[in-house]
């Protein structure tokens, strides 16, 4: 799995796995505590989670009982809308670290938009400046809610979490991003198993020789997108993490951006904002 290619270089200058394993959703804790042992044996070194998700000691338990220290791990957590303010956040990561048995995150993000961000961002920039999290950033922000936070921001975030995949490429918050270095990092990039009745996906998992999995997740990474797939089988998590020694031609990555059509699996992130009671991830 590791190879040049498998880090990104944050604008604060911290490196970043490419590659991540995502842990939203998982019923069966027990069972998400054995996949991220052995995601951390085959190789992964980058693991997400968020308040949210109810399962931050899980995780920190996971991390302890494994073979590699925690400082070869790339650990993000996410506060969450109600946690959200200055006081509130800086208690609401206290409490996550502790669950995660940890003393620093590696980065930590605003979850969703809300009217508290800018309060909710100046505990991060604090969090930060104390040493307490190596990196800094949000997710599900849309242009205008990037810009506003910019505006009032004196550090800038080094990165925007997303829902991203080949029906919703988002090309022009890509490209502000791009503007402001801000990495792009895709939640839900298999559309929560929806690629695989793709018939184009079908197709050009066929031409190379890999599993459509593979296809998705290489195709964000060409794409300048860092992913976080998730999966709670051995064979599956190997198999996502399978992407660093092929690559995808220029055309057949023109194709399966073609199947943009702005297609959501997660909620609406202005909708979110407007109106949080509504939330389901």
């Amino acid at each position: 799995m590791k190879n040049s290619k498998d880090y990104v270089i944050l604008n604060n200058g911290v490196k970043m796995p490419l590659l991540g394993f995502g842990t939203y959703n998982a019923e069966n804790l027990a069972k998400l505590k054995d996949s991220i042992k052995e995601s951390i044996k085959i190789g992964y070194r980058h693991i997400d989670t968020a308040s949210f998700y109810g399962n931050e000691e899980v995780i920190g338990g996971a991390i302890e009982e494994s073979d590699v220290c925690r400082d070869e791990i790339f650990l993000v957590d996410k506060v969450w809308n109600s946690e959200q303010g200055y006081e509130k956040t800086l208690n609401a990561f206290k409490n996550s670290i502790k669950k995660l048995k940890t003393d620093y995150l590696d980065l930590y993000l605003i979850h969703w938009p809300q009217s508290l961000n800018k309060e909710t961002w100046k505990a991060l920039e604090k969090l930060y400046k104390d040493g307490y999290v190596r990196a800094i950033g949000v997710s599900n922000f849309t242009i205008n809610h990037l810009k506003n936070l910019i505006e009032n921001a004196e550090i800038m975030p080094s990165i925007n979490q997303i829902e991203f995949h080949p029906r919703l490429v988002q090309k022009d918050l890509i490209e502000f991003c791009e503007k402001y270095d801000i990495q792009l990092e895709a939640w839900s990039p298999l559309m929560r198993g929806g690629v695989f009745q793709i018939p184009l996906l079908q197709e050009v998992a066929k031409k190379y020789q890999r599993t459509i999995s593979q296809i998705v997740l290489r195709w964000d990474l060409q794409m300048g997108v860092a992913t976080i797939p998730k999966s709670t089988t051995s064979a599956r998590i190997k198999e996502n993490s399978d992407i660093f020694n092929f690559e995808i031609s220029k055309e057949d990555m023109i194709e399966i951006e073609k199947l943009n059509d702005g297609f959501r699996i997660g909620m609406n992130p202005n909708e979110v904002y407007e109106r949080p009671e509504i939330i389901r991830e």
